[in-house]
């Protein structure tokens, strides 16, 4: 009988490692991406100030903007909204310098949204109170005329 007394026969297979390696799969980062798109742009346009208004339409041009505007809306019911909370016409003021204050004082820029079908005079009562609270940075907010 023979012994191999040597080394073991497993010992002497070799195995090779894999090398790494060092690509970087983009694939699921695009897939990623791709979705984190749409789901933007279809987000993008929920982002809107939310009361409904159906604004007039004028030739003006748009004011360039730094920051978030303050915005007052009137409806066609004649329901007066700050931002997006509704606030009755007496309440107006001490709610608006609340929010003045902490943008600026009576400096902030403010804009007046006011549906077409609205009454003339309820836009005219909420421009009052406010130049006689002494906010002078009052803008009409329209639409783009459509046509020529």
């Amino acid at each position: 009988m023979a012994i191999n007394a040597g080394t073991p026969t497993i010992g002497k297979r070799r195995h090779r490692r894999r090398n790494v390696m060092s690509e970087i799969n983009v694939t699921p980062m695009v897939d990623v991406m791709l979705v984190l798109l749409i789901i933007f742009m279809v987000s993008a346009p929920l982002l809107t100030v939310g009361v409904p208004v159906d604004l007039p339409q004028t030739k003006a041009t748009n004011l360039d903007q730094d920051k978030e505007p303050i915005t007052i809306s009137v409806n066609d019911k004649g329901q007066v909204f700050l931002q997006n909370a509704e606030v009755k016409i007496e309440d107006l003021l001490a709610k608006l310098k609340a929010v003045a204050d902490a943008r600026g004082g009576s400096q902030a820029r403010i804009y007046l949204r006011g549906d077409r079908k609205v009454d003339y005079g309820t836009v005219m009562r909420v421009m009052g109170r406010l130049s006689g609270a002494g906010f002078n940075k009052v803008a009409l907010v329209t639409e783009v005329e459509q046509g020529s």
